[in-house]
């Protein structure tokens, strides 16, 4: 049984969360207020809040798992997410203020950019692909959270542990909407990083009997930046890296930005935070929880760990002592909703900004009570949705891969091209997101151990190129 220290840090963990979201509940003047903030928000706390959202709790609990299996090579996984973020400040964040400027109004969803430079019909698919999407981005969040809990408090059962985070995500980003996720974030983020630096590895190390103790249990393999397949590096890249480009909630983050020097410093201060602190920090917790299972200084439950996800967790349980283990299950706990609530809004935002009809809309107080509502019927979606899945890389991986396959390549035709071509972009969307998640769902055996994203993404990118040129002719042929 966790001792009750533990479990008070966790309540008022819990509890602050709640009164961040009850003390913005009633101060949202608009929806663009509610759904960015207003475009006010700093650097810091947008940079903190980018790189909360896209590790968030999948990458955490992900890159335990990855360092278990594969060691200081699984920190490449994050290092795509330098790349991305690094290439959206240099190429993409300077245009999206262009467009901004240029349509006369401020941007609320992705959706909306797609409207501007396409047309209504390609904004509204893409907003579909966000909000199933971001549905399942939002389960795989609650999905590590429960296993978090799950391993650091076995007396509650996953499920229940599931509904219990949902509730506090849910209702806590109901209330307060981007600001209360941009500040909660902020603080997630420095417990997060504060709690597995200084105190998990730390503690773990000395636990684990220093370097002495540690390297007889680790391979070579294990201590090489090349212990990776080309395949890997494949499917990490085009996987991550494209999100940079089409991920609302990254979008919602421009939005949350006064201009354009605002939003690049966030982007690199975020991109650092993710490799090569976040990278090394969650690959080495993984490899000590290996270590510590192979001691026989962690016991796993029956005998055999089924799931390697599960290792870090358990290392947390039984390494650290009293008081210090709630503080760094809280600071896990906090990547979980770092993204959830991220997730959520995006999601939000999507079906108040690009689905619900203007005319349903007829004051500020309906948006925004339409907001909360949309919020809330989605967390309870993502809670169901969760509980019917086991791992979480995988979770979050497949929704990554569905909206980057349906998404990305019209972004890019837009950075590249001087004219639009609505009809390429809606084709290349629906067959990109479709044979995504079409491959995903029937789980066919790919070539080359390749992920169902590269080819999503080529069959995107050959539709719009045919579609784009039958476009060019018909246009030539009635000049």
């Amino acid at each position: 049984m966790p001792h009750w220290i533990d479990i008070l840090i966790f309540i008022i963990y819990f509890l602050a969360m709640l009164a961040v979201g009850f003390y913005f509940a009633n101060k949202h003047t608009d929806e663009r207020d509610y759904y960015t903030g207003s475009g006010k928000l700093s650097a810091s706390h947008v940079g903190l809040s980018v790189v909360a959202t896209d590790v968030g709790g999948g990458f955490s609990i992900g890159l335990g798992g990855v360092g278990f299996t594969m060691g200081l090579s699984g920190s490449w996984l994050l290092f795509t997410g330098l790349i991305g973020a690094w290439l959206s400040a240099v190429f993409l964040i300077p245009r999206v203020f262009d467009w901004q400027q240029k349509r006369g109004r401020h941007f609320l969803t992705l959706p909306q950019v797609f409207g501007y430079l396409y047309d209504k019909k390609v904004a509204l698919v893409a907003a579909v692909i966000c909000i199933i999407g971001y549905t399942g981005f939002t389960s795989s969040q609650f999905l590590a959270g429960a296993k978090l809990s799950t391993a650091a408090f076995p007396a509650i059962d996953s499920q229940t542990m599931l509904w219990i985070m949902g509730a506090i995500a849910v209702f806590y980003t109901m209330l307060g909407g981007m600001k209360a996720v941009i500040y909660t974030d902020t603080v997630q983020w420095i417990i997060l990083l504060g709690g597995l630096m200084l105190v998990a590895i730390p503690m773990s190390y000395y636990k684990l009997g220093g370097m002495q103790g540690i390297l007889p249990y680790l391979s070579e393999d294990m201590l090489s930046l090349k212990n990776i397949s080309w395949q890997q590096i494949v499917n990490w890249s085009v996987t991550i890296i494209p999100i940079w480009f089409v991920g609302m909630t990254l979008y919602q983050r421009i939005f949350a930005c006064k201009d354009v020097k605002t939003a690049k410093k966030a982007w690199y201060f975020a991109g650092v935070l993710e490799w090569p602190l976040m990278a090394f920090t969650g690959v080495i917790l993984g490899m000590m929880a290996k270590v510590a299972i192979e001691q026989n200084l962690v016991a796993v439950p029956g005998g055999t760990l089924n799931d390697v996800e599960l290792g870090l967790p358990l290392l947390i349980k039984n390494i650290l002592p009293i008081g210090l283990t709630g503080v760094v299950m809280a600071a896990y706990l906090s990547a979980v909703l770092s993204t959830a609530d991220s997730c959520l809004m995006a999601a939000s935002g999507n079906i108040v900004g690009d689905l619900i009809p203007k005319s349903k809309k007829k004051t500020q107080k309906s948006i925004i009570r339409l907001s909360k509502l949309s919020t809330l019927l989605l967390g309870i979606l993502a809670i169901l949705l969760a509980s019917t899945m086991q791992n979480v890389l995988s979770l979050m991986l497949y929704a990554y891969a569905f909206m980057v396959s349906g998404l990305l390549v019209p972004v890019v035709a837009a950075l590249v091209l001087k004219k639009p071509y609505p009809l390429a972009a809606l084709v290349s969307m629906l067959i990109g997101g479709g044979v995504s998640i079409g491959l995903i769902i029937a789980k066919t055996k790919l070539p080359y151990g390749l992920d169902a994203n590269v080819f999503g993404l080529t069959a995107a990118l050959l539709s719009f190129t045919l579609t784009a040129l039958c476009c060019e002719k018909l246009l030539n042929k009635t000049n």
